[in-house]
């Protein structure tokens, strides 16, 4: 493979973890505890949802970003031999790695097809003015231990990628 096309494939992998773990970071520990602060509950699901809607398509963008492009790091890499291997400290580091990845796509289909969904609900109760505070309470307070839960996996992805880059 030229070198560009390596450089930029490892480029583009970095891109998609800053954007997709930035992004993690920003909404819990900056947007949220700030709407909270700030916003009425009905806002903050509002508000909730539309930062949802802006951010999941690129968050599922940059996964598949991550998939392809590591899929060429892998296959470049004279450490790789095999999928499941446990032969080597690297093997073990990706083989975490990939597993951590998976945890956040679970994660991440939580909220995109249970906890968004939910809150599309609530908001329309509340609009007719049958909305309980308990379930907008709820609801929020499962969405930010949801992020917070992805952000703390892309944490542990990074330390398994510094792992296997030293070993």
């Amino acid at each position: 493979m030229p070198f560009w096309v390596l450089s930029l494939i490892f480029w583009l992998h970095m891109l998609a973890t800053v954007t997709w773990i930035g992004s993690l970071a920003a909404t819990s520990f900056l947007i949220l505890p700030a709407a909270k602060k700030t916003l009425k509950p009905a806002d903050q699901l509002a508000f909730l949802s539309a930062l949802q809607r802006r951010l999941e398509p690129i968050a599922w963008f940059c996964l598949a970003l991550l998939l392809v492009t590591g899929m060429f790091q892998l296959s470049v890499n004279p450490h790789y031999d095999g999928f499941l291997s446990t032969s080597s400290q690297w093997s073990l580091a990706i083989l975490g790695k990939h597993l951590l990845v998976m945890g956040m796509v679970i994660v991440s289909a939580v909220q995109t097809w249970e906890i968004l969904p939910a809150i599309r609900q609530t908001l329309l109760r509340l609009e007719k003015g049958q909305g309980d505070e308990e379930g907008f309470e709820s609801l929020r307070k499962k969405e930010t231990r949801l992020l917070r839960l992805n952000f703390i996996l892309g944490v542990l992805i990074l330390a398994a990628t510094a792992l296997a880059r030293a070993s």
